[in-house]
């Protein structure tokens, strides 16, 4: 059988099952949202083996989008770990068989503690399902595996219902860019989020330029300025802006002249500034909307420095 073929048969068979995922919602979903939306604790997740997995990247989508949660094993549960779920917790526990053992262990306890307790499993009828407060039925009728025995399909199940949740809870919350940058400042989108002009901006022997300076004068400049610009100035006066393609452009249409030129017939005047307390997405916007790699940062007309698109980190 042809590899591509193989991994297209896959793609297939757990697209189905996605597809049919959603035949599997009942009003116990929107009950379970609702009540992560009104707890006061943490969502605390649990699972063994490709559950725990798949489980430990559900906590991680809801702690980096507005739901404080975390993952625990059921089995380090079971041997000390039951202190670290306080009486305002909820707990979401994922077994596709609703009967695995280690998770079946820590319920007692949950319903002493009087917890609210949501369960993914694909057995609606299980033992875990049963002594839930809400239930999310993540059933599959094939499983991706020739043998129908490794988890694929089901575990694919389970992480897109997990997905379902953590996206109804930003939208309820109306959870913003801003607010996931805050979880992710190491991160490009936090960065651009973040991260303002003058933090990144270049502001150490900037290619500065006279009204009056010689093309060549200009020429030097912009080649150890490395920054394929040079800044016309007067005194502290912003007058214009010279580009390599500005010189390259005046070479071909000038070039009788060309050497006689000075700064001042060659600048393009209202250069694009941006203040120097701007976050990198309103840099970034600007130098879209306006097409321009680079941008002169400012404060009060004063200039600062100047950011190009290659500061950005995009």
């Amino acid at each position: 059988m042809n590899i591509n073929d193989i991994a297209k048969e896959v793609f297939e068979i757990e697209a189905r099952e996605i597809a049919n995922l959603s035949k599997n919602l009942t009003a116990e979903f929107e009950d379970a949202v609702k009540a992560i939306l009104k707890c006061r604790g943490k969502l605390i997740i649990s699972g063994m083996g490709k559950s725990g997995i798949i489980g430990k990247k559900i906590a991680a989508t809801m702690a980096s989008t507005g739901t404080p949660s975390f993952f625990l094993h059921p089995g380090e549960a079971y041997h000390g770990d039951l202190g670290m779920i306080e009486r305002d917790d909820i707990v979401l526990l994922i077994s596709n068989s609703g009967e695995t053992d280690e998770v079946l262990k820590v319920v007692p306890f949950l319903k002493a503690q009087e917890n609210i307790v949501i369960s993914m499993s694909g057995n609606p009828d299980s033992t875990l399902a049963k002594n839930s407060s809400y239930h999310l039925n993540i059933s599959v009728k094939e499983e991706a595996c020739p043998l129908q025995l490794a988890p694929t399909s089901s575990t694919t199940a389970t992480l897109v219902m997990g997905d379902a949740l953590a996206v109804a809870l930003m939208k309820l919350r109306d959870f913003q860019d801003r607010d996931f940058a805050q979880f992710h400042p190491g991160g490009s989108l936090g960065r651009r989020l973040l991260t303002k002009a003058e933090d990144v901006m270049q502001k150490e022997n900037l290619p500065i330029v006279g009204d009056n300076e010689s093309i060549k004068e200009i020429v030097q400049v912009v080649s150890s300025g490395k920054m394929g610009l040079a800044i016309v100035m007067s005194g502290d006066d912003i007058l214009g802006i010279i580009t390599d393609g500005d010189i390259r452009r005046a070479m071909e249409s000038n070039q009788e002249e060309f050497f006689l030129l000075k700064a001042r017939g060659l600048m393009s005047k209202n250069p694009k500034t941006v203040d120097a307390k701007s976050k990198l997405t309103e840099v970034q916007k600007m130098m879209t909307d306006y097409k321009v790699n680079s941008l002169l940062v400012c404060e009060d007309k004063r200039l600062l420095g100047i950011i190009q698109i290659y500061d950005l980190g995009i």
